[in-house]
């Protein structure tokens, strides 16, 4: 893949994040999709898992801001998002499952219904949550679920969540 159509396939992740359709990404996007998925998986806000969450989101829009708010103004723009991923996360995925981290830990806490793990049809139902169409959110929940023992480990949601956004292959 080309650097433009890295660039292309970057900026359509964009989408994701703009929970609101604003245009741009700031901190409202990330405790909007915290407040989504307490409400999809019935978690009150207050509770630890709910306050967790909060605290993911909102460490996750601070390393979001680090890496891509140029310009300081709290938001993040289409062109800021596609220029701090590709200059600073193409080489190292690694960094942007960091950043994710606090927050991917806390959603699958609350989608963990029963504290056996995380379901696919949990993943799921995060996924649609989070504006995932219906046709890929079965396909991702499908895959990582690799051993195919209906529960999905923390690391293999942080290995997809990273390689979605930030490699280079389609």
């Amino acid at each position: 893949m080309d650097s433009a159509e890295y660039e292309a396939k970057i900026a359509s992740r964009f989408e994701a994040f703009d929970q609101d359709g604003s245009g741009s990404i700031d901190r409202e996007d990330f405790s909007g999709a915290a407040a989504a998925l307490l409400a999809e998986f019935g978690t009150a806000a207050r509770s630890d898992k709910g306050q967790a969450l909060y605290s993911g989101a909102e460490a996750f829009w601070q390393g979001m801001a680090g890496i891509a708010d140029v310009d300081g103004d709290q938001r993040v723009s289409r062109q800021e998002f596609v220029t701090g991923a590709v200059k600073r996360l193409r080489d190292s995925p690694e960094r942007f499952a960091e950043i994710a981290r606090p927050f991917l830990h806390a959603a699958i806490a609350v989608a963990d219904e029963d504290g056996g793990g995380v379901t696919p049809a949990a993943v799921e139902r995060a996924l649609r949550v989070l504006g995932v169409d219906r046709a890929a959110a079965e396909r991702v929940a499908r895959e990582l679920d690799a051993d195919g023992d209906g529960r999905i480990r923390e690391a293999d949601i942080l290995t997809g969540f990273a390689g979605y956004y930030v490699t280079p292959e389609p």
